[in-house]
């Protein structure tokens, strides 16, 4: 089964997208997903310019052969564009393979091992007020896990807090502009306000809700650790990107002083950035995304390799993750032993008339469907009515203007 025509498809129905499409010589059509929120073209240049020429002729079914021949014989390996792109061309070969064998992508990766994979939504607000209606929303659409991000007091809007003009925050953070926005931080004051925060929530909705809370790598390696003491009462899933984790030695120092999960490497890109946290057992659940970690291929051998340090997955499934490339997490998260959880960031209306997905949420559950492949096809007629226009998250900056991490 070889490849016989490559293209790129880049399309903004509420966000910027980008797919590759692969088409064999008998007709099977594989899509994988390439978008790199705020750096979308980069990755569009690379595979048109770099990788699109090495696949027409290539076997479709060698798909471990393919990844290495594009991350080893470029020579400069790694980095976010390089891997998105690699990972768009790897989800695409699982596609095909699947449907040529008339199958799930899962039941290729071993098949089902539970019924659904558990999800959790993002609820936020400026106060509690704002916060709890969020929060009983995502109960009404069926989330048995929650995300809490909050406004704090004397600062303006925070990236991953909703605001109050009506707008959804989880179809589009990033804002259509020339330039990114820049946003206010205050560290001391969201360390003294987020664990009243999750006291008032667990008062609200009891102890037995799943809450899990994002720091966006705000942190010192000691602020971090402060805070995972203060939110030990209330039991959280998960504390997400703490602090920056590129340096291991900052989880050593958060792991050191506080029983809190911990989930790490949204940013990261590769089995390296993860060697030293599995390893020392510093983190407690994997962040990725299939998008922007290689793909299928590398992603499972990541969670391979986690799985002997008792280390599960949490993948990265906001909307700037296309539907393929959610559809590919969805396929591993049912075939792994060592699932944790999946972000589930539901996509706008419009983005649904573009991809036309299989997979199902019932009763907190996640599923691919069991239509052959990854069970999403891309309405090319509707996705040439949504032309890319640039868009960005914002910046963020201390008080004193500071450029800091985010």
């Amino acid at each position: 089964m070889k490849i016989a025509h490559a293209e790129v498809l880049v399309t903004s129905p509420g966000r910027n997208f980008v797919t590759l499409k692969l088409v064999t010589e008998d007709g099977l059509v594989g899509y994988g997903d390439g978008t790199l929120n705020g750096r979308e073209l980069a990755v569009v240049a690379y595979l048109e310019e770099h990788v699109l020429p090495l696949l027409t002729g290539r076997n479709a079914h060698a798909i471990e052969d393919t990844w290495q021949y594009l991350y080893r014989g470029a020579y400069w390996r790694r980095g976010p564009v390089t891997m998105a792109a690699i990972a768009a061309v790897d989800v695409a070969l699982w596609d095909l393979k699947a449907k040529a064998a008339g199958m799930p992508l899962y039941e290729l990766l071993g098949g089902e091992s539970r019924r659904g994979a558990l999800a959790y939504g993002h609820a936020s607000g400026n106060d509690l007020p704002q916060l709890f209606d969020s929060i009983r929303e995502h109960l009404d659409l069926g989330y048995r896990a929650v995300r809490i991000q909050t406004g704090v007091p004397g600062l303006g809007q925070i990236y991953g807090v909703a605001g109050g003009d009506g707008d959804r925050y989880d179809y589009e953070p990033a804002r259509r502009s020339a330039v990114a926005l820049e946003e206010v931080w205050d560290t001391r004051a969201y360390l003294r306000h987020v664990p009243t925060v999750f006291e008032a929530v667990r008062h609200e909705f009891g102890p037995e809700l799943p809450l899990l809370h994002d720091g966006h790598h705000r942190m010192t390696p000691n602020q971090a650790a402060a805070l995972g003491r203060a939110l030990e009462p209330y039991d959280l899933f998960w504390l997400e990107d703490c602090t920056p984790a590129e340096n291991p030695e900052a989880l050593r120092r958060v792991r050191s002083q506080t029983t809190t999960p911990l989930a790490v490497g949204e940013v990261f890109n590769s089995v390296f950035d993860y060697q030293t946290l599995i390893t020392e057992q510093l983190i407690d659940y994997v962040r990725s995304a299939v998008t922007h970690t290689g793909g299928i291929t590398a992603l499972r051998k990541i969670m391979d390799f986690a799985a002997v340090y008792q280390i599960r997955s949490g993948f990265h499934g906001p909307t700037d993750i296309s539907p393929v490339g959610m559809a590919a997490a969805l396929h591993l998260d049912i075939a792994l032993h060592n699932f944790g959880i999946q972000e589930y960031m539901r996509h706008s209306p419009a983005t649904l008339e573009v991809f036309r997905t299989s997979y199902t949420f019932v009763d907190g559950l996640l599923h691919p469907g069991s239509t052959p492949g990854l069970g999403v096809e891309v309405d090319e007629q509707a996705s040439r009515a949504f032309p890319y226009s640039p868009a960005y998250l914002p910046v963020n900056r201390l008080t004193d203007g500071t450029v800091h991490d985010w």
